[in-house]
């Protein structure tokens, strides 16, 4: 680990070990690049593998500004090194890598030592990298890449207790029993949501949002006049596509150019969460429900033995051949949605897929299962730009609804409406752009200096 030894101001990158915050934070590490900083992203050496295959692949440039650092969780028999980051996780083994991250925070003096950054960037989950900066008079600010909704809630939940629950004034009083959202516990310090307000309240006066005012102007509001900072939007930043993805697309791509336009649904949950056999039989009956064509992508956590044809319903395979293709593992998903084929993403509403979904103008039709992922089904809805799949009394899923939900955004009478709605916001997007993205990135800059 050496410092580079240049005249440019540098930066430090430190994500959470979810790819769902390492790709916004590689995003915004390449805008800083091409602002002539240097830039130091700090991450496990599983995740630092992957990170550099992309960067070797889109540009040998970026080798040049960004430099990987290696942070080494502590040795757990449990959490060998290839589980030091939650793609492939086994579910039981979140809480040990969580435990493992914060038990490596002694380790970070020393990478500040030595890399001198000028600045550093940090995530939700180690409010400690403030503190540890502000003593070797460091500004340290937060990147939060989850949806500014869902942290307007935790922040209002924080200041106002669980008995305001019902107070909080974005919902009403079925949202939230339809939600399910779980209070914070006061001063718990173990818990997700106080970690990540205590991250936001260490955070040196500004804070960094992947979103903007079109998707979530009334949150950014809220959030700004309680938690008394500034907040910077500089999303939606959203995975580039990679060298070689195109070629990977391979058949994906001959099925798609095959199918008429707006006529197909991709559906994916996302790269950490995984679906019970059960859950997995009722979403196939709705999509053979449906009768859409559809692309879904399935993703069994690493050491599972399983295949898709012993989880989904008997027949299912031969019956929607031709019109469906089911998939294990890793897609091209940016390149799938921006196919003109498709006309509906049902997701679980992960806030990565929602911005690449609204950047590219596809209707959404969410299956929210965890986190944030409720209130950002409820933003799909109340922005117009598609529909939710409603659940059963326990909250589970149901063929008959997730047929119809398909059906609302890809045949009935209500597609116009949504896809007109959902290209509206995409059209605002690109208006917007990268000038004001980077403008954003500028700005933030420029308060800390």
């Amino acid at each position: 680990m050496e410092r580079i030894k240049e005249n440019s101001p540098s930066i430090l990158l430190f994500p959470w070990l979810g790819f769902g915050h390492v790709n916004p934070f590689l995003a915004l590490a390449k805008k800083l690049s091409k602002m002539n900083f240097h830039i130091y992203f700090l991450s496990t050496p599983i995740i630092l593998k992957s990170i550099k295959e992309t960067l070797d692949k889109n540009s040998t440039n970026y080798n040049q500004s960004i430099q990987l650092v290696e942070f080494h969780l502590p040795y757990l028999h449990e959490l060998p090194p290839h589980y030091h980051t939650t793609k492939d996780l086994p579910p039981h083994l979140n809480s040990t890598l969580i435990q493992a991250f914060q038990m490596a925070s002694s380790k970070f003096p020393s990478i500040i030592e030595t890399l001198k950054p000028n600045l550093i960037i940090y995530d939700g989950f180690q409010p400690w990298v403030a503190t540890m900066a502000s003593s070797y008079n460091i500004h340290a600010i937060m990147f939060y890449v989850s949806s500014t909704s869902g942290l307007a809630y935790l922040y209002h939940q924080f200041l106002y207790g669980s008995s305001s629950l019902t107070s909080f004034p974005f919902l009403h009083d079925y949202e939230i029993k339809k939600l399910d959202m779980k209070p914070i516990k006061p001063r718990d310090e173990k818990a997700f949501g106080y970690v990540v307000l205590k991250s936001f309240e260490k955070s040196h006066n500004i804070v960094l949002l992947n979103t903007c005012r079109e998707i979530e102007g009334k949150y950014i509001d809220y959030v700004s006049t309680i938690g008394k900072k500034e907040l910077i939007q500089i999303g939606p930043l959203i995975r580039e596509a990679t060298l070689g993805e195109e070629e990977n697309l391979g058949t994906i791509q001959s099925w798609l150019d095959n199918k008429d336009h707006i006529s197909c649904v991709y559906v994916s949950f996302g790269s950490e969460f995984f679906m019970s056999k059960q859950e997995i039989e009722e979403i196939a009956k709705g999509l053979e429900l449906s009768k859409v064509s559809f692309i879904w992508t399935i993703k069994f956590p690493k050491g599972v033995n399983t295949t898709i044809e012993e989880m989904v319903p008997q027949g299912f395979l031969e019956s929607t051949k031709g019109k469906g293709m089911v998939i294990e593992g890793w897609v091209p998903q940016s390149l799938i949605l921006n196919h003109s084929s498709i006309g509906g993403f049902v997701t679980h509403c992960g806030w990565n897929s929602m911005l690449e979904s609204m950047s590219f103008g596809i209707p959404l039709i969410a299956m929210p299962m965890n986190h944030d992922q409720p209130l950002n089904s409820r933003l799909v809805e109340e922005l117009g730009i598609g529909v939710e799949i409603l659940r059963g009394e326990n909250g589970e899923i149901m063929k008959e609804e997730v047929a119809k939900g398909i059906k609302k955004v890809v045949e009935d009478n209500t597609r116009k409406q949504v896809n007109l709605k959902a290209m509206e916001l995409s059209e605002k997007i690109k208006f917007k752009g990268e000038k004001a993205i980077d403008e954003g990135v500028k700005k933030g800059l420029k308060l800390l200096c």
